[in-house]
C-alpha cells in the first residue's frame, strides 16, 4: 500500500483561498486562528497522521475489531495510536477554551480531520462522532451535564457515539419504538435494541457517552415524539468519576464490506439509565445538529478516501511501463502515465477532488460564520448557505469518492483488483459514504423539498448569482475564460432546474422529487466549478513568484474540470425536469 502524502499544500490554498480563514482569524472567537500559525499546525498534524495513523490502516482492514466475551477489541496498534492522537490535543483543537478546546474555527479542524481521515477512515470514524456529541452537549446539554461529560468528551478521554436507527426503522426514525421511562430520581431507564451503531464499543477509551433517541410514555406518533437521551456505558458520579457498568450490552459487530476497523455495534438496552437532554420531545431537533456534523464529516470522508487513493494511482502510473507512448523511442516501454487514457483517469481523479475539498471546506467556513460573524444580517445569510450545502457536501462527494476509488482500481488495471494493492480496501471504504448519515436519495429530497424554497427560492437564487458573478470575472482574463464560459452555461442549467423544479414542488412534489437527485448531482458539479474558478482567479493573481508550478497547476485543474466535467451539468437537466411519470410507467408487479 502506498505511503500517505499529506497534501497540505492544497489544504493551505484552500483555507486561504476559499474559506478564507484570514477573515475568520478577525472574529472575536478565533484569537488564535493566525494563518501562519495554522499552516505550522497542520504541518504537524500532517506528519502525525501520516506516521502514526496511516500505517494502520492496513492492519485495521485485515484483522478488523472483533467481539468476544461481551468485549470489542481493535486491530493491532489501535489503542497506542488513539493514545498518542488524545495526548496531541488535535480532537479539541476547535472546541471553546472554557472546555478545554483550542478555539479554533471548525474549518481548521476540518482541514485536520482530513489529514487524519484520509491517513485511515475507520480510525477517523471514533473521534468523529465524538466531536458531535460534544457539539449537541454544548448547544442543548444542561450545566449539570456539561460540566460531567464535556471535559472527557472534549480531551477525546471519553469517546460519543449517535444511537438512532432500529432494525424496523431504518432511515424512518420515527418510527422507532425504545422506551424511556421516566424514574423518580429524575433519570430515565431506556429498553430496546440499535443497530449501526459506529464505534458503539470498543476498547480505546475509559467511558463511552450513548446519544440515545427514544419514546417516553405517551409520546407522540413519529418524530414530534422522540426525545434524547445520554446513556454512558459506565454510569458517571457526580464529581465525574465513573460507576457501575449501565446494561448497555454489545450483541453483535456487523460484517462489512469496508471501514473493518470500525466497530459497528448492535446494542441492547436493558434499563439502561439515561438522562434526557433538553425537553421531552425534541431530540430530534437536537439530534440534527449532530447529524448535520456528521453529514459534512462524511461528505470530507469522501474527500479523504479519494485523495488517497489518487496518491497510489500517480504512484502506480509514474512506475508501471507497458506499451510505447506517442513519440517514444521505439525501443523502450513507456510509462503509463504518458498515456492520454490514463492521464484522463488521473486528471478525472485530482480535479474532482480538489472541487470536492473546496466545497467542503467553503461549507466549514459557513458554519463558522453563522455563528460568530459579528454581523447578524452575515450570521443568517451564512445559515442559509450552511443549509443549502449540507446535503450538497455529503452527497457529491461521496459520490465522487465511489467513481473515484474506482478508476484507481481502473489505472492500476489488473494490480488493481488485487488486494495487496490496496486500492480495493479505498473502494471498499468509499462504498458507504453515500449510504450513511442519510443516503444520499434523503438529501436530494431534503435539497429540493426543504432547501430550495427558503425565502421563497431567493437564498439559492442569490447563491447561483454569486456564482454568475465569479464566471463573469473568469470571463474577463484571456486565459482563464474558457473556465467562465464553461462555469455560465453550468450555472444557467442550474438555474433552469431550480425554476423547474420549484414550479413542480408546488403543483405535483412527486415530479419534484423524481427529479431531486439529479439536481443535487447538477448543483454539486455547478459548486464545484464556481469554487474551482475562485481557485483559478486566486491563482492567476499570485503568478510571478516562487510557487508558479504549483499555481500553474491549479490553473490547469480547474481548466480542466470546466472543460471535461462540468459539462455533465447540462446534460443531467433533462432528468431533473422529467418528472415522475417515467419512473412509474412500470407496475409495481412487472419490477
Amino acid at each position: 500500500m502506498t505511503d500517505y502524502r499529506p497534501p497540505l499544500k492544497d489544504i493551505e490554498f484552500v483555507l486561504t483561498h476559499v474559506a478564507d480563514l484570514p477573515s475568520l482569524a478577525t472574529f472575536e472567537a478565533f484569537p488564535y486562528a493566525d494563518p501562519e500559525f495554522v499552516v505550522g499546525a497542520l504541518g504537524e498534524a500532517g506528519r502525525f497522521a501520516a506516521e502514526v495513523i496511516a500505517p494502520l490502516n492496513e492492519v485495521g482492514d485485515d484483522e478488523h475489531s472483533t467481539l468476544a466475551d461481551g468485549s470489542v477489541t481493535t486491530p493491532t496498534g489501535f489503542r497506542e495510536a488513539y493514545a498518542a492522537f488524545r495526548a496531541s490535543g488535535w480532537p479539541a483543537v476547535a472546541f471553546p477554551e472554557e472546555v478545554g478546546g483550542g478555539a479554533m474555527p471548525g474549518v481548521v479542524a476540518t482541514a485536520v480531520n482530513e489529514l487524519v481521515t484520509t491517513a485511515n477512515m475507520a480510525f477517523s470514524l471514533c473521534p468523529m462522532l465524538t466531536y458531535g456529541t460534544v457539539e449537541l452537549l454544548l448547544t442543548h446539554g444542561s450545566d449539570d451535564q456539561k460540566a460531567r461529560y464535556l471535559e472527557k468528551l472534549v480531551s477525546a478521554e471519553w469517546t460519543g457515539t449517535m444511537v438512532l436507527t432500529e432494525a424496523d426503522a431504518g432511515s424512518d426514525v420515527g418510527a422507532l419504538t425504545t422506551k424511556a421511562v421516566p424514574q423518580d430520581d429524575g433519570t430515565y431507564r431506556i429498553t430496546g435494541n440499535k443497530i449501526f451503531i459506529t464505534w458503539g464499543d470498543h476498547d480505546l477509551a475509559d467511558n463511552i457517552v450513548h446519544m440515545v433517541l427514544a419514546r417516553t410514555p405517551d409520546a407522540p406518533p413519529g418524530t414530534k415524539g422522540i426525545s434524547c437521551f445520554i446513556v454512558p456505558k459506565f454510569l458517571v458520579n457526580d464529581d465525574g468519576t465513573l460507576g457501575e457498568e449501565n446494561h448497555v450490552e454489545t450483541v453483535s459487530l456487523e460484517s462489512k464490506l469496508g471501514i473493518h476497523a470500525s466497530p459497528t455495534a448492535v446494542l441492547a438496552f436493558d434499563e439502561s439509565v439515561g438522562e434526557l437532554i433538553g425537553e421531552v420531545n425534541q431530540g430530534m431537533r437536537y439530534m440534527f445538529l449532530m447529524m448535520n456534523n456528521a453529514r459534512l464529516q462524511v461528505g470530507l470522508q469522501g474527500v479523504a478516501v479519494a485523495e488517497r487513493a489518487y496518491q497510489a494511482a500517480v504512484e502506480y502510473a509514474l512506475e508501471r511501463k507497458q506499451g510505447r507512448a506517442v513519440g517514444a523511442p521505439k525501443t523502450e516501454k513507456s510509462p503509463i502515465v504518458e498515456h492520454p487514457d490514463v492521464r484522463r483517469m488521473l486528471l478525472l481523479m485530482r480535479a474532482q477532488i480538489e472541487a470536492a475539498r473546496c466545497l467542503v471546506f467553503k461549507t466549514a467556513e459557513a458554519i463558522d460564520v453563522s455563528h460568530h460573524h459579528p454581523d447578524e444580517a452575515e450570521r443568517t445569510r451564512a445559515a442559509e448557505r450552511l443549509a443549502i450545502l449540507t446535503p450538497v457536501s455529503k452527497s457529491w462527494p461521496t459520490d465522487m469518492s465511489v467513481e473515484v476509488t474506482s478508476l484507481g482500481i481502473q489505472v492500476l488495471g489488473g494490480m488493481g483488483y488485487i488486494e495487496e494493492s490496496g486500492m480495493p480496501q479505498h473502494f471498499r471504504d468509499a462504498r458507504i459514504t453515500p449510504i450513511y448519515e442519510g443516503t444520499n436519495g434523503i438529501q436530494a429530497a431534503d435539497l429540493v423539498a426543504r432547501k430550495l424554497p427558503i425565502r421563497g427560492g431567493d437564498a439559492v437564487r442569490e447563491m447561483l448569482e454569486e456564482m454568475a458573478g465569479v464566471a463573469d470575472r473568469l470571463a474577463a482574463v484571456e486565459d482563464l475564460a474558457p473556465i467562465g464560459a464553461a462555469l455560465h452555461d453550468a450555472v444557467g442549467a442550474l438555474t433552469e432546474a431550480s425554476l423547474g423544479l420549484g414550479k413542480m414542488l408546488m403543483e405535483d412534489p412527486n415530479d419534484a422529487l423524481a427529479g431531486a437527485t439529479p439536481y443535487q448531482d447538477m448543483f454539486g458539479l455547478t459548486a464545484g466549478g464556481w469554487l474551482l474558478g475562485l481557485s483559478a482567479l486566486a491563482a492567476h493573481e499570485g503568478l510571478g513568484g516562487d510557487d508558479d508550478e504549483f499555481l500553474a497547476d491549479k490553473i490547469a485543474t480547474a481548466q480542466f474540470f470546466a472543460g471535461q466535467v462540468l459539462p455533465r451539468v447540462r446534460g443531467l437537466l433533462p432528468p431533473a425536469l422529467a418528472g415522475a411519470g417515467g419512473l412509474f410507467a412500470i407496475p409495481v408487479d412487472r419490477l
